[in-house]
Formats: structure tokens, sequence, C-alpha cells
């Protein structure tokens, strides 16, 4: 069994109007992480991911990338996020 790892990602760059949230929550759902993801005033994107360590990885390493229009400057990763309070990944509100 895998250790859980819960990391919280602020991403930059052009990836805002490029339905970023959109896809995110369609990767990491369909990796089975749990978390969500939303909007930040200053245009950058900040995202939860929580699930398997090497899955967790995995939604990283595709964040750096992101969408077809998205154009991504940085992925500032924060170990030890606080865990999400339930299962499934949404897109909240920013």
């Amino acid at each position: 069994m895998s250790e859980v790892r819960t990391v919280s990602a602020i991403i930059r760059g052009r990836v805002q109007g490029v339905s970023y949230r959109a896809w995110t929550k369609d990767k990491a759902a369909g990796l089975g992480l749990s978390g969500h993801v939303r909007n930040l005033s200053d245009e950058s994107v900040a995202a939860l991911f929580s699930g398997p360590a090497e899955t967790v990885e995995r939604m990283l390493t595709l964040c750096r990338k992101g969408p077809l229009l998205a154009r991504v400057d940085d992925v500032a990763v924060t170990e030890g996020a606080e865990a999400p309070a339930g299962p499934g990944f949404t897109v909240e509100r920013g």
C-alpha cells in the first residue's frame, strides 16, 4: 500500500480563462485523487491534491504542462497540506 501524500500547489502563468480548473478536475478525478482547485485573485490557480504519493507526483507533472491553451510558468508545491475533508475532487469558486 502506498503512502498518502497531500500537497498544495500554486500554478502561475496563463492559467485562468483556459479551462485549467476543469482540466485539473478531470485529470485529478481520473487518477482517483481527492482535493480541490480554485482561481486566485492574482490570476494564478491554487490546488490541493491528496492520494498515493506516486499518483500525486504524476498529477504535479501534468500540472506543469496543463491544458492545450495554458502556459505554465511555475508550479510551487507545499508539502504536508491539510487533507481534504472528504473524497472526490471539486472546483471551488475563487
